[in-house]
């Protein structure tokens, strides 16, 4: 059954949230077509949000029976522009049964409120360009950066120019 919105509630992530959002993680990337990518463990996740100092930082939507039906995963970033940090938002997930109750809107306004309370300039994001969230996004405020091209480092070009000594100019 999909629950009414005045029934959605937002909450830090726990512990015991952690088997339900990990499995939202493999959702997300079977969505965006990239399956094979996702290697998320219950472990991964569990240290990450719940170090002594945590990298990432969780909040859950949950229905009136007491179910997660959605998550937004994020850390901070910096600006050195503005001074000031933001949010990175790394995932936003709402399972398909609960879409269009306000759970994602709720994760958002959630993130937003921190930002404000804070102090912090920005909420960011990445959303592939064929993602219909793309118009939900425009709806709330939200602007596309199409001047900025993300870039990655990673796997072999990461662990060669890692291993590359400082001195060396090549």
């Amino acid at each position: 059954m999909t629950p009414a919105p005045s029934e959605v509630t937002i909450r830090p992530a726990r512990p015991d949230d952690v088997p339900a959002v990990v499995a939202m993680v493999h959702e997300l990337a079977e969505f965006e077509q990239a399956p094979e990518q996702c290697h998320l463990t219950e472990p991964q996740l569990h240290a990450a949000l719940f170090a002594p100092q945590p990298a990432l930082f969780g909040h859950v939507a949950v229905s009136g029976d007491g179910q997660v039906i959605g998550y937004a995963l994020w850390f901070l970033n910096f600006s050195t522009w503005e001074g000031v940090h933001g949010i990175y938002l790394e995932d936003l997930y709402v399972r398909p049964a609960a879409r269009r109750t306000g759970a994602g809107r709720l994760l958002l306004t959630t993130l937003a409120r921190i930002c404000v309370e804070r102090g912090y300039q920005r909420l960011d994001w990445w959303v592939l360009h064929w993602n219909p969230a793309r118009d939900f996004y425009g709806a709330l405020g939200a602007a596309a950066m199409d001047e900025w091209i993300p870039y990655r480092l990673s796997g072999p070009a990461l662990h060669k120019l890692g291993m590359r000594e400082p001195a060396d100019r090549s």
